[in-house]
């Protein structure tokens, strides 16, 4: 067989990227294959930082600050910059600490970004499960933080958008609709929750970033996004907004029926780095999950980021010593077959 790239693009084609354009039925006549030019891609390469945090009372902003200049994010990079912070803000409940980014992540990372010469730090949030984005802001304790933190909230759901042609093309819409207020921020930092997920196998920082969609125009619990493919959705969102940076708050985690109906998983660790793929894929391989069976961080390997061991430079904590298999419901299409083995 013949192998042939269409525009004339060059670079090394791997088996994974033959078989992707063979399933995708771009065998033309007999023998010859053409092959576009997104499977042309070259290997990338990633760094994650993981830290061992047992507790929330711990000193977070210090283990935040030193993750983040193992990184090479340094004063200088920072300095004068404005930084948006968007949690995991699924459910009112304070005392389920399992469901949302904890309050305390938000503070640690608040303070690590200002120490790091952030001019501003803000926080934003557009919850696709509850309506009421105020009442999950104020009864999951984070408004307590951010109030006597002085730090600004933003509800994201009823916020006038902006379009942006869609770079990722995996869904069929043209453009994507962000708040207004991305056109203010000079970084977007996702901070996830380290959670399984019933209709994605795990939802990390790349899919957390469906709350930046507003409700305004995408609906509950962004119904629009769900119609057109919640994987293609993920892939077309990160791949048009180009997100900075992710931390995921893996202190206490969420094992089986997530995002939501879940059980506490303590794990004790925080996850950070710049490229959201290799951040997600560190922590499906933390959580005992195997990231090239969760469809859409597969389908993001070396285009958004690299997803493979080799690929990704690990700083602080081995995955090995902060290892812990996650529960997987054998009855959930998307848990099933994706154990890491």
């Amino acid at each position: 067989m013949s192998i042939q790239a269409d525009h004339g693009s060059t670079g090394g084609l791997t088996r994974r990227d033959v078989l992707r354009a063979a399933a995708a039925g771009l065998v033309i006549g007999t023998g010859l294959l053409v092959v576009p030019k997104r499977y042309f891609r070259l290997p990338q390469q990633a760094q994650t930082f993981v830290a061992k945090v047992d507790a929330y009372q711990l000193d977070i902003a210090g283990v935040l600050t030193l993750g983040m200049m193992e990184l090479g994010i340094s004063k200088k990079e920072l300095q004068g910059k404005r930084i948006l912070l968007k949690p995991n803000l699924v459910e009112t409940a304070s005392e389920a600490p399992h469901i949302n980014t904890h309050p305390l992540v938000l503070r640690g990372a608040i303070e690590a970004f200002l120490r790091l010469g952030a001019a501003t730090v803000m926080v934003a949030e557009g919850p696709g499960h509850r309506r009421d984005t105020l009442a999950v802001y104020e009864e999951s304790g984070l408004a307590d933080v951010l109030t006597e933190d002085r730090i600004t909230f933003h509800d994201l759901n009823y916020i006038t958008g902006y379009e942006l042609p869609n770079a990722g093309s995996q869904t069929t819409m043209k453009t994507l609709t962000f708040p207004g207020l991305f056109q203010e921020v000079d970084w977007i930092v996702s901070m996830a929750k380290l959670k399984t997920h019933h209709w994605t196998g795990a939802t990390l920082s790349m899919k957390n970033l469906f709350g930046v969609m507003p409700g305004l125009y995408y609906g509950w619990p962004k119904n629009v996004l769900h119609k057109v493919g919640i994987q293609n959705s993920i892939l077309d969102i990160n791949a048009t907004l180009k997100p900075h940076f992710a931390i995921v708050d893996g202190i206490i985690g969420m094992e089986g029926d997530g995002p939501i109906m879940g059980s506490p998983k303590q794990v004790g660790v925080l996850v950070m780095g710049r490229n959201l793929p290799a951040v997600d894929a560190t922590c499906c391989r933390i959580m005992g999950i195997d990231p090239y069976k969760v469809s859409y961080l597969e389908r993001a390997d070396n285009w958004l980021g690299p997803i493979g061991e080799r690929s990704i430079e690990q700083r602080g904590e081995t995955i090995a010593s902060v290892q812990t298999n996650f529960e997987l419901i054998d009855t959930i299409p998307a848990q099933q077959g994706i154990r890491l083995t």
